[in-house]
């Protein structure tokens, strides 16, 4: 008995000796090169850190959930991103799509009535249809310009107007924004309403690609009411549209739907869309003023010339002037013979 209690304490003193000798790195590890304790040899890199969970947030002891993140190293990503990445990014669509304009106005110049003026006007759009694509329009620019001062006000009017006048002009910058983005659904919603159906793809699309879509002099470019071109910015508008609506609301009624995280990618997300939007509409209101002659005054009076209705639009032409002369022989056939 008293043999095997000696081989007890011989194995338990042996791994004690063990368990001494593996912890002397570690603690000469926690020891400064003077031999003084180092307090934080054991504290992890942040970066380490923030590579295992990107997300790890520090929270404070308050019961509002909302309020209670004090530290979110995920926001240094967002704030990259809106302060760097995203000026890069407007700048280089927005100021691009300009260049390219202008590029293509020296180039090939604005694109005239071929056979001129006819003198006779055909009727394109309702007064309730430019009613809801101005209502929409202006709605748009006034987005655009609030936002964009967001994105580029502190680099371009913040030196200018100095730090009061813009801290106030933003502030008012921003209501006007969130409140006429409400005129915007309204139009959004009218001008989706109002010709979606005029804007379903249709065979006649790909044959005014081949042609050129216009642009090349010595080619015909068959279209109906909206030419190819045309549905691809409807339904760019409609997706961006949407885009833009639903992730504007959730950064307007912030923590109703989403958390922290969930609002900055709605706002990355609205950023993004909306400067390829601005870029886009850059485009469209080139081609409808300085591009083409003749364009601008389909929404301005609602009429176009009959010559640039059958340069541009000759199949919608043929189903209009079809009409014309369909109730031209209804009214004759119903009249009276006059005594």
């Amino acid at each position: 008995m008293r043999t095997y209690l000696t081989h007890i304490r011989s194995m338990v003193f042996a791994l004690a000796i063990l368990t001494v000798m593996a912890a002397m790195p570690v603690l000469a590890q926690q020891l400064g090169p003077d031999g003084a304790p180092n307090p934080t040899a054991s504290v992890v890199p942040e970066q380490k850190l923030l590579q295992q969970s990107p997300r790890i947030e520090g929270r404070i002891d308050i019961p509002n959930e909302r309020a209670r993140v004090l530290l979110q190293p995920a926001g240094r990503q967002w704030d990259h991103f809106h302060e760097i990445t995203l000026h890069w990014l407007g700048a280089i669509v927005i100021v691009g799509m300009i260049a390219a304009l202008a590029a293509a106005y020296l180039v090939i110049g604005r694109l005239g009535i071929s056979k001129g003026r006819s003198g006779r006007k055909v009727l394109r759009f309702s007064s309730f249809e430019r009613f809801s694509h101005w209502l929409t329009a202006a709605s748009f620019v006034v987005l655009g310009l609030t936002g964009l001062n967001i994105t580029f006000g502190k680099i371009v009017l913040l030196p200018i107007i100095g730090p009061e006048a813009f801290s106030s002009m933003s502030e008012a910058a921003k209501y006007v924004h969130n409140y006429v983005s409400a005129a915007f659904v309204i139009g959004l919603v009218l001008i989706v309403a109002l010709w979606i159906k005029d804007n379903l793809p249709q065979k006649v699309d790909i044959d005014w690609i081949k042609q050129g879509g216009g642009f090349i002099k010595t080619k015909h470019a068959p279209s109906g009411r909206f030419n190819a071109g045309e549905k691809l910015v409807f339904w760019f508008a409609l997706g961006a549209g949407a885009a833009v609506i639903i992730s504007g609301c959730l950064l307007i009624f912030p923590f109703y739907v989403t958390n922290i995280a969930g609002m900055q990618i709605a706002q990355v997300v609205h950023a993004v869309i909306a400067v390829l939007f601005i870029a886009v509409i850059i485009a469209h209101i080139y081609i409808g003023t300085l591009g083409m002659e003749g364009a601008f005054e389909a929404m301005a009076t609602g009429e176009v010339d009959l010559n640039w209705a059958k340069e541009h639009h000759d199949l919608w032409l043929e189903e209009q002037l079809a009409k014309e002369r369909l109730a031209a022989r209804s009214g004759q056939s119903s009249a009276v013979p006059a005594e």
